[in-house]
């Protein structure tokens, strides 16, 4: 009770800015009264299958657990999965990958809103992708009877030194959960070292979780949808702001030795584009909206798509060339996952801020499959060699590519531990408190 009233009270000192968010134009709040009741609307019918509840924050963790999803139904195709996101992003490709009937809003962590989605889902798993852990879903869980794993487990410094703060109350949490399925070693340590139990090194997701077939169908239906052909194509994918004119200015010095050239520009919030339209017109380049692909054509004369769709991002990779891999040269976000890229192999760079993605970007980085861009000058610089260098470029893009295929399998383990443990679980289908 007396975490629902600290609850109540940051959700009243939070809700002009979820109105401000709706009435702006930005990205609005998910579902707030759905997941503030936990009246998460109608699921598909459980049966006599057991469930799975897997848990991804946005767009990123839904893209990782419908690969785990489509993995524990190879395993046990009787098993049923219902996925829950907390932003507007994730919910929609959530609604993409699995369906209508089987994707719901994250409730959020006061206690009736918990009990109320727990009723309605009636999992006999919860999986959390990453970390996303909150003490009212824990204890109820743990209170019915109902495990939670947390799957490509990730501890990160902030985060682990954020927990470590909180002393008892971390240890309380994470005794709560059932299992913790980390990305690696360190993640593993720190998991224990703040009181989680069964902790196991099942590996990184993020590797399976990307493409690399640049003649998948995919990619060639967007390739010829935005009539790329065989010419150069950079991209500059999960941009946030100055990137996007750090990468148009990259662009057009490279286009005076390369004219053929073509910029994708794919912005981490498709909000933005209007912003980032005004810029290229203030650039005086030639552009076309990838939302006008279908109905307008290509335009033969435009030099830059801006693709202001969502859920697209893994397969444009495969179109191109050269890669920035953005979020990651202000030192404010942590950075993008570059290992979309890197599976299509091609010579790719990012900034010096990716504790998002530190063990990955590491990993790239000592093999010889990457290099970091410090500013607009490196990035222009590292466009130009990757385009004149045909050796220097195969050569990054062969270690790139290695790299992500010598370290797939973490999702096929992660789905035998929790077809193991549905198992193990078995029990009737709905619960009480």
């Amino acid at each position: 009770m007396i975490l629902d009233a600290v609850y109540l009270l940051v959700a009243m000192l939070a809700l002009p800015w979820v109105a401000w968010r709706k009435l702006s134009g930005g990205r609005p709040v998910a579902a707030p009264w759905r997941r503030f009741t936990g009246r998460i609307g109608p699921l598909a019918a459980k049966g006599d299958r057991p469930r799975a509840w897997l848990h991804g924050v946005s767009v990123g963790e839904v893209n990782l657990l419908h690969r785990l999803a489509e993995e524990i139904r190879r395993v046990d195709p009787g098993i049923d999965c219902v996925v829950s996101s907390s932003t507007t992003t994730g919910l929609e490709l959530a609604t993409a990958r699995f369906g209508r009937d089987r994707t719901f809003p994250c409730p959020l962590d006061f206690s009736w809103a918990v009990r109320a989605a727990m009723d309605r889902v009636q999992p006999d798993l919860v999986v959390l992708g990453e970390l996303e852990l909150w003490p009212n879903l824990l204890g109820i869980a743990q209170a019915r009877g109902i495990p939670v794993i947390v799957a490509n487990g990730r501890m990160s410094d902030r985060s682990f030194r954020g927990y470590r703060r909180l002393g008892g109350i971390a240890r309380k949490m994470l005794s709560h959960l059932g299992a913790v399925l980390a990305r690696s070693e360190e993640d593993a340590a720190r998991f224990r070292s703040l009181g989680a139990g069964d902790v196991e090194v099942t590996g990184s997701m993020k590797f399976d979780g990307v493409e690399g077939d640049r003649n998948a169908p995919g990619v060639r239906e967007l390739a010829s949808l935005a009539g790329l052909d065989d010419a150069p194509v950079f991209l500059a994918g999960s941009t946030q702001a100055p990137e996007e004119e750090l990468a148009i200015d990259a662009f057009l010095a490279a286009s005076r030795r390369h004219p053929r050239l073509r910029l994708l520009i794919v912005p981490r919030h498709v909000e933005r584009s209007a912003e980032i339209a005004g810029l290229l017109g203030s650039k005086g380049v030639r552009w076309q909206k990838r939302s006008r692909l279908e109905a307008d054509g290509a335009d033969p004369e435009a030099r830059v798509l801006l693709v202001d769709t969502t859920g697209e991002l893994s397969r444009w990779w495969g179109t191109a060339t050269v890669a920035f891999v953005g979020g990651s040269l202000d030192g404010k976000r942590g950075g993008q996952n570059m290992l979309e890229p890197a599976a299509y192999g091609m010579p790719l760079c990012f900034g010096p801020h990716t504790r998002n993605f530190r063990e990955e970007a590491a990993m790239l980085l000592a093999a010889g499959g990457a290099e970091v861009v410090h500013d607009g000058r490196e990035l222009a610089a590292f466009l130009q060699r990757a385009l004149d260098d045909r050796s220097w470029s195969d050569s990054l893009a062969s270690a790139a590519r290695s790299l992500v295929e010598a370290n797939r399998g973490a999702v096929r383990r992660t789905a035998e531990r929790v077809v193991e443990r549905l198992r193990q679980e078995s029990r009737p289908a709905v619960r009480g408190a």
